[in-house]
Parts: C-alpha cells; structure tokens; sequence
C-alpha cells in the first residue's frame, strides 16, 4: 500500500511536468479506479491543508528514492527541512487566520451599527440587537434552566447560512442555558409562537475563537428564530 501511495505520489507531480504520464480519460480497471481514488484523496489533502510544494523536486526525490539513487540531502537535512516547512505553513496560517479575524471583527461591527438603525430593531445592554417579527398575545417567558422547542435559521452577515432547522424540517429542542449567550439572553425575553429576528455580537456568539470552517472568529451572527413551545 504504502508503494502505491508513493506511485501515485509520482504521478500526482509528474502530471503537470511537461514530461510527464498524460492524464487518463477512462478508468477501465478496478486498479485505475483505485488509483484514481487515491489520487483524488491526496491532491484534496493538499488543497485542505494549502501545502505548497515544488513538483519538480518532489518527484525527483521520490524517484531518486525508488531508483536508489545517491539522495541530494540526507536524513538529518531532510528532517529539518520538513521541521521547516511545517513551521512556514503554521505561520501562514496563523497570519491567514488574524487576518481574517480582524476583518470580521471591523466588518461585524459596522454591520451592528447600522442594524441597530433600522425601524424595529432595540438594542439590550449587553448589546444584543433583536427585532419582533411576530408576537404572542399570551406572555410566557421560559427560564434560563427550562427546555424549549424552536425552529431557526442561522446566517453570517453576508447571508451565507451555516445551520438551519427549517432547511432540515424538524425543529430542536435544547435547554435555554445550553446555548450561545445571545441566544439565551433572547429566549428568555420570548414567549411561545413569537418569532424575533436576532443579530448577535460574536462577543455573545463564539467570540475569538468561531466554530468550525463555517463561523470565522469575531463572527456576528444572525437569526430567525421562532419559539414554538417550552418543555
């Protein structure tokens, strides 16, 4: 396995080498579909991970290796120099990530400064901004330690939403204080069949650090969130 790895190593760089094998245009052999397979897992890790290598001298290494030619470096040279490049590629990513954190956080709070001048929306002294998009007759409003039922759309402020109920077509039930401050700051000002649209200051949502690939750090997030009952 580990020579096959290496092989499609090989053919991975050499692909774009003038020199180099031409690309299939079909895949006839359980062999060629598994090596295509192969093939696709490694250029995707190299595209995830945004590693930057230069094909020619990878190929030469590795055909060096298989060939057993004389090595250009040796072990300890070869060790230092992949000690080097994941230093670089952890720099730049941590350069990359500051960047885009400052960003969302100049963005985020533009964006809470010109929200809060739209008709409807009030502002809570923790600086959440909420807006009644349908209130209740009846005034219920759940505790921090109650359970409650609600259907939500959750997006970034340039409209791109990262999670949905509604888009699953199910609602979800969680404790009032089992999520974001925002989110429990707003529920228990609600009562059921209220629907209120939220915009969270990533101070309230998940600050410096975001959530995953699909919230940034400093987000502000929006909301569509409806109450339908507590538990």
């Amino acid at each position: 396995m580990k020579k096959a790895l290496a092989l499609i190593f090989i053919l991975f760089a050499a692909a774009s080498c003038e020199q180099g094998p031409k690309r299939v245009k079909t895949l006839d052999t359980d062999l060629q579909k598994a090596s295509y397979a192969i093939g696709v897992s490694i250029g995707s890790n190299f595209e995830k991970q945004d590693l930057e290598v230069d094909q020619a001298a990878l190929l030469s290494g590795l055909l060096d290796s298989f060939e057993k030619k004389e090595l250009l470096l040796d072990e300890k040279a070869r060790q230092e120099a992949l000690m080097n490049l994941q230093m670089q590629h952890r720099k730049q990513a941590q350069e990359k990530f500051q960047k885009q954190a400052a960003d969302a956080l100049e963005k985020g709070m533009m964006f809470l400064e010109e929200n809060k001048k739209k008709a409807g929306v009030k502002v809570t002294d923790s600086g959440l901004q909420y807006k009644i998009v349908n209130a209740a007759k009846a005034v219920k409003h759940p505790k921090a330690t109650d359970k409650v039922k609600v259907h939500y759309t959750g997006k970034l402020i340039d409209g791109t939403v990262f999670d949905s109920s509604i888009e699953r077509g199910k609602p979800v039930e969680f404790p009032v204080n089992g999520v974001i401050p925002g989110w429990t700051e707003a529920l228990k000002m609600m009562s059921p069949g209220e629907k209120w649209e939220l915009v969270i200051p990533s101070n309230l949502a998940y600050g410096k650090r975001g959530a995953g690939p699909k919230i940034p750090a400093n987000s502000v997030l929006t909301f569509e969130v409806e109450l339908i009952e507590v538990l």
